[in-house]
C-alpha cells in the first residue's frame, strides 16, 4: 500500500515535463494556476489529482516556492495520518511509528543536512494545519532516509520523486534476491473513473520461491564491487551485509578482469593501470555531459575503449559503464550503429553479472533493441527486443507499461523480420521511406553513468 508519494523533486525542470497525477512524460503539461508548480496532463488528471494536491497546493503558494522532495512528502504523510490515521489499509502489516529512523545513526556532515530540512519544513507547514512535535516530525524524516523508495515516471525509466511504502520496509535485503519491486502507477487517466485502475507497489518474484524462504530485495546495484556495495549500505541503510555474495565476494573478479587472448592474460599491474585510467576518465565524461558537450563525451569514450579494451574483459563494470555512456549519447546524436555495436557488449557483459531475470538487464536489452532497430539491423534488434520482453514479464508484469510498450515492438519487429527475410532490398526501401515520412524524433538527453542503472531506493542527497 502506498503511504504518500511527492513527484518532481528538485528538479524542476522534471517537474514540468512529468504530469504530477499520471506520472506521463510530456513536453506540454497544463500548470496548476494556483501554485505554479504542480502540472497535469490535462483536467481530468488534475482532478484525479485533487485530493493529494489540495492542501500542499495551498501551502506551496504561501510558502512562494516547492520545498524538497522529502519535506513535501513529509508535509503529505502528515496531511494522510490527520486525515486517517496511522493504518490506512487492512493488507497493512505495520505502522510508521514501528519503523526504525535511525537519527543517532547519522554522521556529523548528514545531521546538518537533516536539521536544516526539519527548519525549513517548520516555514513550510501551515499554522491552520494541525501542529506535530518535532520528534513525530524528525521521526518521518528519518523513516524517508533509510526507506524512501524512488518513484519512477508512468513508464517506469526515470526516476522522478520518492515515496513511502510501509510494508516494502519490512522486505530484507539481499544482493542477489529472489523478488525484485515495482511500481505501477495504474491508469487514472480515463474520462470515466470506473475504468480507473489503482497505483500500486508490487513485490515480485523473479523465480521458484521455495516454502518458508525469506523474501528479499536489493537495495543497490549488484554491478558495484561487493566493498562498495558493503559500504553503501552502511552509510545508507546502516546495517552490515553478510549475504553469500558478499561474504566470497561472488563475481568481484570478472567484474574487474583483464581480458584474455589466446590463453595470455594481462599482468595485474596493466590491468591496474587500465582501471585506474577508466576511473579517471568516467569523471570527465560526466563533467562533459553535465555541460551537454555531447561531441567531447564521445572523443573521451573512444579513447578510453581504445586504450583498455585491449585489456579488460568485457565483463569489467568500467568498460561496461563507458560502453552504456558511448551507447546512450550516439544514440541520442543519431549515430545508431556504432551505438547499436557498444549497447551489444554491454549486454553481452551484463548477462555474465547480473541475475538473469534482473530489471536492469531487461531495460539494458531493451535499450539495445531499439538501438538495433533504428540501425536497420533488424535481426540483432527483434532478439534483443524478445529476450527483454520475457525478463520485463517476470520483473514488471503484463500490465505495466513498459512491458506493453515491449510487446507492441516485439510485434512490429517481428513483422519487419519477415518481411526482411522475404526481400532486404524491399524491406530497406520501405524503410528509408518510412523515416524520411515520419523522421526518428531524438532521444531523451543522456544520464550520468549512474543513472544508468537506477537503485529500487532513494538516495539521500
Amino acid at each position: 500500500r502506498l503511504l504518500q508519494k511527492s513527484c518532481g523533486g528538485n528538479n524542476s525542470h522534471l517537474a514540468e515535463r512529468i504530469c504530477h497525477s499520471c506520472f506521463r512524460r510530456q513536453d506540454k503539461l497544463q500548470r496548476c494556476g494556483q501554485c505554479k508548480f504542480a502540472h497535469y496532463c490535462d483536467r481530468t488528471c488534475q482532478r484525479a489529482g485533487w485530493a493529494e494536491h489540495k492542501q500542499e497546493c495551498s501551502a506551496i503558494k504561501t510558502f512562494g516556492k516547492a520545498p524538497n522532495e522529502n519535506i513535501r512528502l513529509v508535509a503529505r504523510i502528515l496531511w494522510r495520518l490527520d486525515k486517517e490515521g496511522g493504518v490506512v489499509s487492512d493488507m497493512q502489516l505495520t505502522t510508521l511509528e514501528e519503523l526504525e529512523d535511525h537519527i543517532c545513526d547519522m554522521q556529523e556532515d548528514e545531521m546538518k543536512e537533516f536539521k536544516v530540512d526539519i527548519h525549513n519544513f517548520l516555514d513550510y507547514w501551515p499554522r491552520n494545519s494541525k501542529q506535530h512535535t518535532i520528534d513525530v516530525i524528525s521521526h518521518i524524516f528519518g523513516v524517508i532516509n533509510c526507506n524512501g523508495f524512488s518513484v519512477s515516471d508512468q513508464r517506469g525509466l526515470q526516476a522522478v520523486g520518492v515515496g513511502l511504502f510501509l510494508n516494502l520496509c519490512l522486505v530484507n535485503h539481499n544482493c542477489w534476491p529472489n523478488c525484485t519491486v515495482i511500481l505501477n502507477h495504474g491508469n487514472q487517466s480515463a474520462v470515466n473513473t470506473m475504468f480507473h485502475s489503482q497505483r500500486r507497489i508490487e513485490l515480485r518474484a523473479l523465480g521458484k520461491i521455495e516454502e518458508g524462504e525469506e523474501l528479499t530485495v536489493s537495495y543497490v546495484d549488484y554491478l558495484n564491487l561487493s566493498e562498495e556495495r558493503q559500504r553503501h549500505l552502511k552509510t545508507q541503510y546502516f546495517f552490515e551485509c553478510t549475504c553469500e555474495h558478499c561474504k566470497n565476494k561472488t563475481k568481484d573478479d570478472l567484474k574487474m578482469a583483464g581480458r584474455e587472448k589466446d590463453g595470455v592474460k594481462p599482468t595485474e599491474e596493466q590491468v591496474k593501470e587500465a582501471s585506474d585510467y577508466c576511473y579517471q576518465m568516467m569523471d570527465k565524461i560526466e563533467k562533459a555531459r553535465l555541460n551537454g558537450d555531447y561531441h567531447e563525451v564521445v572523443k573521451l569514450c573512444r579513447g578510453c575503449i581504445e586504450k583498455a579494451e585491449p585489456v579488460l574483459a568485457d565483463t569489467h563494470i568500467y568498460l561496461l559503464r563507458i560502453y552504456s555512456t558511448m551507447s546512450e549519447v550516439q544514440s541520442y546524436l543519431q549515430y545508431f550503429e556504432e551505438a547499436a555495436d557498444y549497447a551489444r557488449k554491454m549486454v553481452e557483459g551484463y548477462v555474465k553479472l547480473y541475475h538473469p531475470n534482473n530489471a536492469a538487464l531487461g531495460m539494458a536489452a531493451m535499450r539495445a533493441g531499439v538501438t538495433h532497430w533504428q540501425a536497420g539491423l533488424i535481426e540483432v534488434g527483434h532478439g534483443m527486443i524478445c529476450k527483454a520482453y520475457a525478463i520485463l514479464m517476470v520483473t514488471h508484469g503484463p500490465t505495466h507499461p513498459i512491458t506493453k510498450d515491449l510487446d507492441a515492438m516485439r510485434v512490429q519487429t517481428e513483422m519487419e523480420l519477415r518481411m526482411f527475410k522475404e526481400n532486404e532490398y524491399v524491406y530497406h526501401s520501405m524503410r528509408e521511406a518510412a523515416l524520411k515520412n515520419k523522421p526518428m524524433t531524438m532521444m531523451h538527453e543522456p544520464k550520468s553513468v549512474e543513472e544508468g542503472i537506477k537503485d529500487l531506493f532513494h538516495r539521500r542527497k
